[in-house]
């Protein structure tokens, strides 16, 4: 398909060459055998190729004629071929699809913190979903022309077709300013060696993974993955705590996720809290006070949770909270902070 599009495209920067050469010719011609003016020389070259049928500019010789009549069959034989070759580019659409891929381009350039999803199949389409709810700039990266399809249908979404394990598909995404990466492809190598790429490109990404087998666990996370999630696993273990502590892992469900909305968790970065609360404690803070949400996780500067911090913990630097609250006071929280 690639070696295609690029066939008609080199036809067609074939075939305005030829139109330039033979306007060139025509000009070129008319000067030396008709001894016209260059403008002169030009506006013939044109009413000849394109049969408009006006009047010569003065009387031409024998010789004039001859050329004429050259140029008027060479360029018919021309004109024809870049009917030919226009026709076929706008018949195999790769005319429309370039310039949807030009201006979809042009916007994911201007993406900055977004985050690149690898991979549009069931467990994409999740990850899509949620990302959407919460409002996060997204590009996804696929090469199955049916999930495509499906992409541009959706009509909301921006994507790029291409192989995400290469290095030029993940740039085109805007790997180097995305914030985070998801790759949910089917195969675990594959997963594997878009992390390494990512993670060279973008050695502040935050780089979540999808694993099928345990075994790929360790790779991945040796590859530079922050997080590696297998689905199958999760889901299994997820069927079995509802048998076991069900009012638990419901409410726990309804704790999420629907979107920004609707959240009821929500984590505060301590470099976004105005500049008096930086190295502050916890209480100072007064979040229940101020917002009616309540402090229940922080995370330290080297990745530990503490659940259920003390008052007196400090807000440093490259730490975050993570507070509960009803819909409300999530609002009330976003507008303060």
């Amino acid at each position: 398909m690639a070696f295609k599009s690029s066939f008609i495209k080199s036809r067609f920067y074939t075939a305005l060459s030829l139109l330039f050469l033979i306007i060139l010719i025509g000009s070129i011609g008319f000067v030396y055998i008709a001894d016209y003016g260059w403008i002169n020389a030009l506006y013939m070259t044109v009413i000849t190729i394109s049969t408009v049928g006006f009047k010569e500019v003065e009387p031409l010789d024998d010789e004039s004629k001859i050329f004429t009549i050259f140029l008027i069959i060479t360029s018919i034989t021309i004109f024809g071929y870049i009917v030919s070759v226009i026709t076929d580019y706008i018949a195999n659409n790769k005319f429309i699809e370039e310039l949807k891929f030009k201006q979809v381009q042009k916007k994911i350039q201007r993406l900055e913190n977004h985050t690149i999803v690898c991979g549009f199949g069931r467990n994409g389409k999740q990850a899509m979903a949620k990302l959407k709810s919460y409002q996060k700039g997204c590009v996804i990266v696929e090469s199955d022309p049916e999930l495509i399809e499906e992409i541009e249908l959706a009509g909301d979404m921006f994507y790029i077709r291409g192989d995400a394990t290469n290095d030029e598909v993940l740039l085109s995404a805007g790997i180097e300013r995305a914030s985070s990466l998801i790759t949910t492809l089917p195969s675990d190598a594959d997963n594997l060696y878009v992390v390494l790429s990512a993670r060279q490109l973008n050695g502040e990404c935050t780089i979540v993974s999808r694993a099928s087998i345990d075994t790929s666990y360790k790779k991945l996370k040796v590859a530079g993955a922050d997080n590696v999630i297998m689905p199958d696993k999760i889901g299994g273990a997820h069927m079995a705590s509802l048998v076991v502590t069900p009012d638990i892992i419901e409410f726990i469900d309804r704790l999420s996720i629907e979107g920004e909305s609707s959240s009821n968790i929500e984590e505060l970065v301590i470099e976004n809290l105005p500049s008096e609360y930086r190295n502050k404690s916890i209480l100072d803070l007064d979040l229940r006070k101020r917002t009616g949400c309540t402090v229940i996780g922080f995370k330290t500067p080297g990745k530990e949770y503490v659940i259920n911090p003390d008052a007196s913990t400090k807000l440093v630097p490259k730490s975050k909270l993570i507070v509960i609250g009803n819909p409300e006071e999530i609002q009330k929280l976003n507008k303060l902070f």
